[in-house]
């Protein structure tokens, strides 16, 4: 089985995470990609969205999980990660139900919920 290993930091996986939820209705709003700029900048938003281009859903999720275990967010940090995912859902102005579905999945993943 294939490894997927990254060496982010905190906030790497921060812009992964929120460009892989703003991509979950297949196109990223220009609120969206703002909102992600503020909490990121520009220069890790550009680093990750090169590397978030060129991986296939199941890579994404691998390396956003992988990363989680060995950052070894606590619950608290995971419930911040999902503050600002609800946030970047809400960022232009509704959240559809593919944003819903997502951030289900995304919940029971990773909080075992």
């Amino acid at each position: 089985m294939e490894e997927f290993k990254t060496d982010w930091t905190h906030e790497e996986l921060k812009a992964y995470m929120l460009l892989y939820c703003a991509f979950a209705n297949f196109e990223i709003s220009k609120e969206e990609k703002e909102y992600i700029k503020s909490r990121v900048g520009e220069k890790k938003y550009q680093k990750v969205r090169k590397e978030f281009e060129e991986d296939n859903d199941y890579q994404q999720i691998q390396k956003i999980y992988s990363t989680i275990e060995r950052l070894n967010y606590s619950k608290e940090e995971i419930d911040e990660a999902f503050q600002s995912i609800k946030k970047l859902f809400l960022a232009d102005g509704e959240m559809d139900i593919l944003e819903k579905n997502l951030y289900r999945g995304l919940k029971h993943l990773l909080k075992n919920e």
